[in-house]
């Protein structure tokens, strides 16, 4: 008679090894010259480029949210690992900060190859986008922990930047100029509420032909990944003098731009109407959302947010777009005592 196995519990250990090995080159595709470990060890090791003369270490952490409930759904898990890179590279972007490496956390309570497969690839894809280095993670089998299918992601990046070129703000005054940059469309906030207006307000399936959003399926639109802003603002700080960055999250255009607006100013936003990706548009119009909730809910069609100097305003248009950016100026800096975010919509 044999004994209980660790397996018999439903943990296969050698499975989580196996697909970590057999994706091993397309990690290592990411890595670049300054990584100095291998995928396998018990922690990771990159040196800071030579280049920096007196560097500050940058750290960030997020997960996909909700969204990951859409992949589960519709059985398309290709994309969330770019979403899951780019909610934390876009935060350490807002300093000025350049991405260096990556790590994720992937956890299921029984660890499907395929599905394992396709986000893993994902991440990588993301890591390429944004320049950095998938260095490592955590694959965890915790059965019964999960639903069947299902499965949590967190990821963890490290940046650099030298200290005397931190972004944060302080800088910006009266007259700067706020430049938006096109979101994909929702990227990876709201889907509390996504999910509440179609699934049960109006019980519209996954795969439907949502009218006002052409004809893919659902999920597609609502799969589409984060952007990732990383190496086209990177170019921009070389050239110009950025002032303060947003990453347009949960809070939206109010909630974060007003973090790098200092006391005192406002940030004056005016959004054109037909700037404003159509699933935003037609989840207010099933779900009777009002405005001031949409604007702090959803990107409202931009997914990261620059102040410049007036008179460099029109260059950094001109240079994001050069760069396959969808770039446009937003407003202006001004005076204020009670606010530091006004946000408008014009036709």
């Amino acid at each position: 008679m044999t004994g209980t196995t660790y397996k018999d519990s439903g943990v296969d250990i050698g499975k989580a090894d196996r697909l970590i090995s057999g994706l091993k080159n397309r990690i290592e595709r990411t890595f670049d010259g300054h990584v100095l470990s291998s995928i396998g060890g018990f922690a990771s090791l990159t040196e800071i480029p030579e280049s920096y003369r007196r560097p500050v270490l940058v750290s960030s952490t997020d997960g996909v949210g909700t969204k990951l409930r859409i992949a589960f759904m519709s059985g398309k898990h290709d994309t969330v690992g770019i979403d899951l890179v780019a909610m934390s590279v876009n935060d350490v972007l807002t300093v000025g900060a350049k991405p260096l490496n990556f790590l994720d956390y992937y956890a299921s309570g029984r660890i499907d190859e395929a599905i394992y497969y396709d986000v893993l690839s994902g991440i990588c894809t993301g890591c390429e986008l944004a320049g950095c280095a998938l260095v490592g993670g955590e694959t965890a089998e915790m059965p019964s922990f999960y639903e069947e299918g299902e499965y949590e992601l967190a990821g963890f990046v490290s940046a650099v930047v030298e200290k005397d070129r931190i972004i944060d703000g302080s800088n910006v005054k009266i007259g700067d100029r706020v430049v938006g940059i096109a979101s994909s469309g929702l990227h990876s906030n709201g889907f509390s509420l996504v999910r509440k207006i179609l699934f049960d307000l109006h019980h519209i399936g996954i795969a439907d032909r949502v009218e006002g959003l052409g004809d893919q399926p659902l999920y597609e639109e609502l799969l589409k990944p984060t952007k990732i802003y990383a190496k086209p603002v990177l170019a921009l700080l070389d050239r110009f003098t950025v002032k303060g960055m947003a990453h347009i999250t949960g809070g939206g255009l109010p909630g974060n731009v007003s973090r790098i607006i200092p006391q005192g100013l406002k940030a004056n936003i005016v959004v054109q109407e037909d700037r404003i990706p159509r699933i935003i548009g037609v989840l207010q119009k099933l779900g009777d959302v009002p405005l001031d909730d949409m604007c702090s809910t959803f990107n409202m069609g931009i997914g990261f947010v620059l102040v410049v100097k007036t008179d460099e305003e029109e260059a950094v248009i001109e240079t994001l777009d050069s760069l396959g950016e969808k770039a446009f100026s937003l407003g202006i800096v001004e005076e204020a005592v009670d606010q530091r975010v006004s946000v408008s919509f014009v036709p």
